[in-house]
């Protein structure tokens, strides 16, 4: 069964796109990447997770690249009472204001192995972040991603059921289906949506009325529909045959891009000899009754480890991982 679960059969090949370039500055991850409408991205870096690969000596960073001028990545200097030495940015998220344009990034937060969310609010003319607030609760024990829908509300992913660290390792072997997608506002806390063995990254359609929850260890996409009351109703599951992580949302066609993990015990070995691969999955249509699963970069390690995210912007493709470097390619 922990064969099927982690895809350990998976044999990794190289399926590549056009021009594809390794990003310099981003070489200790990338876990979680989003783009902008204007063209500027913003990458979470550094990320320390127990059992994988890190810089113990480099704090994890928020960086920005401008893909209108090129791939040039910046970390964003970060304002406010803030602790930067323990910054341990996991899933990210935007949210913009529409009374005033303003925009707030959320950070999924692990200082000292802890689980919380920051918020920011990003000036996109001065190139940095101010702290707003940070957000802790006992329903957030273990958040992995994070989708904003207003300016202190958003939607969170739990990876994990227990915080103790080998319950922790005991848990995927317990198949429990214990883990959950939490609504958090100022004035409500509660689980939307259960029954999950690890839930992953998340994200929200173009119209705000669904969201994509990442079931990892089942290999599928589940479609949720937002009620009014801020639950969700379950509408089906999309089988993608990797192991899915972060989900972006092309803003104009709806599609969603996924970074994977094509083989999940190679990702958990993490063996430098023998190195997890790299895929990443695209959605067509997934509102549809057939809906189109695409492989658009596969990698079998030699290139990119770990993929954990994509995101798309005019005819390129940004992959992050989870430890390892970053890539942009071109679209054919």
């Amino acid at each position: 069964r922990q064969r099927k679960v982690t895809l350990a059969f998976r044999e990794l090949t190289q399926n590549h796109l056009p021009n594809c370039q390794l990003i310099k500055g981003l070489e200790y991850g990338s876990e979680d990447v989003t783009i902008l409408e204007n063209g500027l991205a913003l990458v979470s870096t550094g990320l320390k997770f127990p059992g994988l690969p890190s810089n113990p000596d480099i704090p994890g960073n928020i960086q920005l690249i401008d893909l209108r001028v090129g791939v040039n990545p910046v970390v964003l200097p970060i304002k406010g009472s803030f602790d930067t030495a323990s910054f341990n940015p996991h899933g990210i998220s935007v949210f913009t204001d529409e009374k005033d344009g303003s925009r707030y990034l959320f950070v999924v937060n692990h200082p000292h192995g802890g689980s919380q969310i920051e918020i920011f609010r990003f000036d996109e003319d001065e190139y940095t972040l101010l702290h707003i607030r940070t957000v802790k609760h006992e329903l957030l024990q273990s958040v992995n991603d994070i989708v904003a829908v207003g300016v202190d509300s958003f939607y969170a992913t739990n990876d994990y059921y227990f915080t103790n660290h080998i319950l922790r390792t005991l848990e995927p072997l317990m198949s429990l289906t214990w883990c959950n997608v939490v609504y958090y506002s100022p004035n409500e806390v509660r689980s939307v949506s259960e029954g999950y063995p690890s839930a992953n990254g998340i994200n929200i359609s173009p119209d705000k009325r669904y969201l994509y929850v990442s079931d990892i260890l089942r290999h599928r996409i589940g479609v949720l529909e937002i009620q009014k009351d801020h639950s969700l109703t379950h509408i089906k599951d999309v089988e993608v045959g990797s192991i899915p992580d972060n989900i972006e949302v092309d803003p104009e066609t709806g599609d969603l891009w996924i970074g994977c993990h094509p083989n999940g015990l190679k990702f958990v070995l993490c063996n430098p000899n023998d190195p997890p691969g790299s895929e990443v999955i695209r959605i067509q249509n997934i509102h549809s009754e057939k809906p189109v699963v695409t492989v658009v970069y596969e990698d079998d390690g030699s290139v990119l480890v770990g993929s954990s995210a994509a995101s798309p912007y005019k005819g390129k493709l940004l992959i992050g991982t989870v430890y390892h470097k970053a890539l942009c390619c071109d679209l054919q």
